[in-house]
């Protein structure tokens, strides 16, 4: 059975044109999601996925970046898929899991991927440096009313009690106090 993945990073995305890609790839079940790919964490749409192959099984993605954006996560989802005995192929590039070469040409893809994403949060980060020295960036509005807290804490209150109140973790209270 062939199995679709589409994948992009925001929830302002649109997964479409993969979609329609991997319906004429003829996969008979797409799983699609919107989140970062720089990790598998948060990805339950891959990792249900990745659960319920089965041997014979095609994992189809549009592009491998798709899949995953760190050579490290795609390499253990290629092992799993190996381990399983599950191919893999993208409609947009010539990947075949079943040969050395598009085993190597996989790991190509996936290096470039990492750099890609490493290039970008490098470029993200000098950003951020330079606004800050221009006295623009500020950082995130502080989402906590740290006043409050320490009021509660003034007042003799437990940790698990203000974080209650304030609604937020006790780890935050134990960073303010």
């Amino acid at each position: 059975m062939k199995y679709g993945y589409a994948r992009c990073s925001t929830a302002e995305q649109d997964l479409t044109i993969q979609v329609e890609s991997l319906t004429a790839a003829g996969c008979d079940v797409i799983r699609e999601e919107k989140v970062s790919g720089a990790s598998l964490d948060k990805r339950n749409e891959l990792k249900t996925l990745l659960e319920f192959l089965r041997e014979g099984d095609e994992l189809v993605v549009t592009r491998i970046d798709r899949l995953a954006r760190s050579l490290r996560d795609l390499q253990n989802i290629i092992h799993i898929l190996n381990e399983k005995g599950v191919t893999l192929s993208a409609t947009e590039q010539p990947i075949d899991t079943s040969s050395s070469i598009g085993k190597c040409f996989i790991d190509l893809l996936g290096l470039f991927a990492e750099f890609e994403h490493r290039i970008r949060y490098e470029r993200q980060m000098e950003g951020i440096a330079k606004a800050k020295s221009a006295g623009k960036y500020k950082g995130r509005k502080k989402s906590i009313n740290t006043r409050l807290i320490k009021e509660l804490y003034e007042q003799g209150k437990r940790v698990s009690d203000i974080a209650k109140e304030v609604g937020c973790s006790r780890q935050s209270v134990y960073r303010f106090i």
